[in-house]
């Protein structure tokens, strides 16, 4: 009996002592704008304009975007750059070839990147949320950036012009184990050029930006949430139903 409790301890306990013994750096909570019409149309311009040139989305096709408010018409004037139709699936025109020789591995499809990226930490879209917002500049890295959350990462910071130069702060602490040893710890960001956006305006664009992606993975999530509400209360009143004809039926027989 007390080697049971002991394994159901350890298997409560399992995620959050591997978390904690994972170093991994803390995830921000991503904005809920899962229907915010007008978010989730500039998250949208912000992927194409910005993550599509490497990465595809192949599950996903331009006028699926008919159901966060586009027409026909606005997908082709603003987010048809190539000479897609709006038929057509979101892919990237960056040959597998030529994106292996310059970041060291092919780009990843983003169409359920929100979902692949959930762990204990976090969901997909705390993991996107704080990984965009955490890169600074690493020279010693190929690509001259680096990333808290990822560290390093192969991507550049493609929205560096948004967010503008940072580096990273550490300081020196004793270390809790052998107080004989120094350790370095992350201690915030210091700005070296500014971008085109404040800091909130850039946290704002990129709660834009994951809300996308995580529409994208399963653009038919309203619907089935709303559905999913109308059967709860459709069950609810059958089994209601059905529970009283049993009693009224078992009444008679008695």
């Amino acid at each position: 009996m007390k080697l049971l409790k002991k394994l159901i301890a350890v298997l409560a306990f399992a995620p959050a002592l591997a978390l904690a013994n994972s170093g991994t750096f803390p995830l921000d909570r991503a904005p809920d704008r899962s229907t915010d019409m007008a978010a989730l149309q500039n998250g949208a311009k912000l992927f194409v304009n910005y993550c599509l040139n490497c990465h595809s989305a192949s599950a996903m096709r331009y006028n699926r975007l008919k159901d966060i408010g586009l027409t026909d018409d606005q997908i082709r004037q603003n987010l048809l750059f190539t000479g897609e139709k709006v038929g057509d699936l979101m892919k990237t025109t960056l040959a597998a070839k030529d994106a292996k020789a310059w970041f060291g591995a092919v780009p990843p499809d983003l169409s359920v990147i929100a979902r692949a990226k959930a762990s204990e930490a976090g969901s997909g879209a705390d993991w996107i949320y704080t990984y965009l917002r955490t890169y600074y500049k690493d020279e010693s890295r190929p690509t001259g950036w680096n990333n808290m959350v990822f560290p390093n990462v192969g991507m550049p910071h493609v929205l560096w012009e948004l967010q503008g130069t940072r580096k990273v702060k550490m300081v020196e602490e004793k270390d809790a184990h052998d107080e004989s040893k120094t350790v370095h710890k992350f201690d915030g960001f210091e700005t070296v050029k500014p971008g085109t956006m404040t800091s909130l305006e850039y946290d704002n664009a990129v709660g834009d930006l994951v809300a996308y992606l995580q529409w994208m993975g399963e653009p038919a999530q309203s619907t089935r949430k709303r559905l999913g509400v109308w059967v709860l209360l459709f069950m609810a009143t059958l089994a209601t139903l059905a529970w009283r004809l049993n009693a009224s039926y078992w009444k008679e027989v008695k």
